[in-house]
């Protein structure tokens, strides 16, 4: 009993397998029918090929491959089945030629139109919806629209039968099986007409027909298809994926009862549009796709790189017709053609691009190689650097420097002129602007140094230096030297490389009180006491004690020790911080650990916010007023001098009473002014007072010995001084030094009254 229960269980199970199958063809037979034309293989070629069965059984893979099929179409999936399961894959495209090709060039060059068929699924939709053709035929299973007017109406649905008739009222059957749709009016109205008169008529035609179609060969997805009867051996092809890697794109082959009915060129489509000989297909139609022919691949520069078939008698025009054509910068005289010889080995020849050699018949297996011409110029030279119109200048016979650059406007720079005309425009100009574009509005060209960069005929490169100024302004013959095809001059900038400081041209700015303030240009070797004596001297409100001399290049190397300190403080914080945090006994030592750390990257975060100013200390006596005492400094480009006027104030900050500036009183001393401001706070560092000097100078406290401390704050104050009280940065914690000194001593007295108990003492 258990045996045969176990046998009816299997029994129902295959049943129900089976039942699943039925419903699934079934539901696939359905959407073929309505859609029309399918773009991807009828149900029976998934079945037929791309689901193994077992004999003998029914096989678990088809039911559950289709049974998911109809699961995704039941939760709205439109795509088919067919579609997710026979795309084709890249692999399919590829070809042996073309990974040996790829060995030989360096790229991968495709096989050409093989990429119109790898998303044709996608691309290409059914034809079901477009309008139909004139010489349609019309077979069993179309639908026919019949409106009838007149002595007798009629507005009627009839299809096809199998046997080619519809069925009319009042007229009965008529044939009209290999009626052309064109003529199909004409043909329904001599029918009707045998029994009515006076009448109208029109016909269109509904739902059409469904044909089957067969894709074999090198295709990428050879079978058997359902495809609508507007459909051509085009459709079909895209339908099937297209010819494999394997597959030929020439020599598609349409056969019907047994006779090849047309041969189909694909690159007559892909290149010229040409649909000539695409033929609408019929029930039973067979589309073999042959084995690919001849292949040549062309490379290089020609506008389609790629791997062509050929056909019988290709010459290398018809190649180069195929790849299309030669690029603007392809060289134009020969071509490089690697042939594969009587299949042993490689050769390499040219074929001239002349009629001899354009009409060369290629072989199988070929790789020309066009190459691109070469970026020399054969009758130019090259000016470029610090002139207005960089670029290549014709060469001729007796050509020279001064043809090239005939006066010295074509060393002014485009940059110039756009600045001018930027500056002539109100809503752009600046005042806070306008000193440094005074000053600097053109990059000097260097007059004394160009040079002249030859290739020799050993190709050896040559520099002719000469002098510029000499070559253009003076027309010397010596310098103005005569030129070669392919020479490169080059004009420098007095910035480029750098010049003797005698020729350099210098702009200062004087600024403040003095008689004629402004941007002045440098004469080679003046200084400042020069310049100053130069521009009128100075007022009579100017307090030339506490002048400020600034200097660009000054400014660069305070600014990068100035980074550096502050680096090497940042590296030494973080040193003393991990060993005060690792050697905290107590909470209370890593909290005052923690808060120092903490002030003190707040100070170096200050730090980093301090910019140098590039100030030069002049050291002008106390009290002097006349130019004389102005040092006699050479001066440099972008140098800057400011004589303040006379101030009225000495101001004392840092840690006092009352931070203020007070009235300069001639002969008051630092100790008054501090008095003044309260003196120091208890936590004002006294030992560390100094004074800053308008001119730059400064005096300490420390400077004075332990025994003279009382000069400093005897020192009298100039007007503009600045007195500092710092902070003081540490303080002696007396409190917890006692707890931690007692708590040692206490240690240290339980230890010897423990050796005494032992009798150590």
């Amino acid at each position: 009993m258990m045996n045969k229960g176990k046998k009816a269980l299997r029994l129902a199970l295959s049943l129900l397998l089976m039942l699943n199958f039925s419903i699934v063809v079934a539901a696939e037979a359905a959407t073929t029918s309505r859609s029309g034309l399918s773009m991807t293989p009828s149900l029976s070629h998934v079945v037929n090929s791309n689901i193994p069965s077992q004999a003998g059984a029914p096989s678990a893979k088809p039911i559950e491959a289709a049974t998911k099929a109809l699961d995704k179409k039941s939760n709205g999936d439109e795509s088919s089945a067919q579609e997710r399961t026979t795309t084709p894959n890249e692999s399919q495209f590829k070809s042996e030629f073309q990974d040996f090709i790829t060995q030989s060039v360096g790229q991968t060059l495709p096989m050409f139109g093989y990429d119109l068929f790898r998303n044709a699924p996608n691309t290409f939709a059914p034809v079901d919806h477009i309008p139909v053709t004139p010489d349609y035929t019309i077979g069993p299973g179309d639908e026919l629209l019949v409106h009838v007017w007149g002595q007798v109406e009629a507005n009627d649905s009839v299809v096809v039968d199998r046997n080619g008739m519809i069925n009319l009222p009042k007229v009965g059957q008529v044939s009209v099986v290999g009626v052309r749709y064109q003529n199909l009016q004409a043909h329904l109205k001599s029918a009707i007409g045998r029994m009515f008169k006076n009448f109208e008529l029109d016909v269109s035609l509904g739902k059409l027909r469904s044909i089957q179609v067969f894709v074999v060969g090198q295709a990428a997805r050879p079978g058997n298809y359902t495809v609508s009867s507007l459909s051509t051996l085009v459709n079909a092809v895209f339908a099937s994926g297209g010819p494999s890697g394997k597959g030929s794109m020439r020599h598609i082959q349409l056969k019907r009862s047994g006779k090849v009915l047309t041969e189909f060129d694909m690159y007559d489509l892909l290149q010229k549009g040409d649909k000539s000989k695409d033929v609408q297909l019929l029930s039973g139609d067979v589309i073999y796709i042959p084995t690919v022919g001849a292949m040549a691949a062309i490379t290089g520069s020609v506008n389609t790189p790629a791997i062509f078939e050929l056909k019988d008698n290709e010459t290398l025009a018809g190649l180069l017709s195929l790849a299309g054509g030669l690029t603007n910068v392809a060289a134009g005289q020969k071509v490089t053609v690697e042939r594969i010889h009587e299949r042993e080995m490689r050769k390499v020849a040219e074929f001239n691009l002349d009629k001899d050699g354009l009409a060369k018949p290629l072989q199988d297996g070929d790789l020309i190689t066009v190459s691109s011409i070469s970026a020399r110029f054969d009758n130019a030279v090259t000016l470029r650097g610090n002139v207005a119109s960089p670029g290549r200048h014709p060469w001729k016979e007796g050509l020279r420097i001064s043809d090239v650059i005939p006066d010295k406007g074509a060393l002014i720079i485009d940059a110039y002129w756009l600045k001018q005309n930027q500056a002539s425009r109100k809503d752009v100009t600046s005042t806070a602007s306008l000193r440094n574009e005074v000053k600097r509005s053109l990059a000097e060209v260097n007059w004394d140094y160009a040079v002249v960069e030859r290739l020799n005929k050993n190709l050896t490169t040559s520099l002719i230096p000469f002098h510029l100024g000499k070559a253009i302004i003076d027309h010397d013959a010596q310098q103005n030297l005569l030129l070669q095809p392919g020479d490169t001059i080059t004009i420098f900038s007095k910035e480029d490389i750098q010049v003797p400081i005698a020729n350099r041209t210098k702009y200062v700015v004087l600024e403040g009180e003095l008689a004629h303030a402004g941007v002045y240009q440098v004469v080679p070797g003046e200084t400042l006491r020069q310049l100053v004596e130069r521009a009128g001297g100075l007022s009579p409100e100017a307090y030339l004690v506490g002048s400020e001399f600034t200097r660009e290049a000054t400014r660069e190397i305070q600014q990068k020790r100035l980074d550096d300190i502050v680096t090497k403080m940042e590296a030494e914080i973080q040193r003393t911080a991990i060993k005060r945090s690792t050697a905290a006994l107590t909470k209370e030592d890593a909290d005052t650990a923690r808060v120092e750390a903490q002030s003190q990257e707040a100070l170096l975060g200050k730090m980093r916010q301090v910019k140098a100013s590039g100030r030069i200390v002049l050291e002008i006596p106390e009290y002097a007023v006349e130019l004389k005492n102005l040092p006699d400094i050479a001066l440099e480009d972008g140098d800057r001098l400011y004589v303040p006027s006379i101030p009225s104030t000495v101001s004392v900050m840092g840690t006092v009473y009352n931070q203020n500036a007070f009235v300069y009183k001639k002969g008051q001393t630092v100790s008054e002014y501090l008095d003044k401001a309260g003196g120091p706070t208890r936590d004002g560092d006294e030992s560390e007072v100094y004074l800053i000097r308008a001119d730059g100078l400064v005096f300490s406290k420390r400077q004075g010995s332990m025994f003279s401390s009382g000069s400093f704050s005897s020192r009298k104050a100039m007007p503009g001084d600045t007195i500092v009280v710092p902070e003081k940065l540490e303080r002696y914690n007396l409190t917890k030094d006692l707890k931690d000194w007692s708590q040692i001593f206490y240690q240290f007295a339980i230890g010897v009254a423990s050796l005494k108990t032992i009798g150590v003492f």
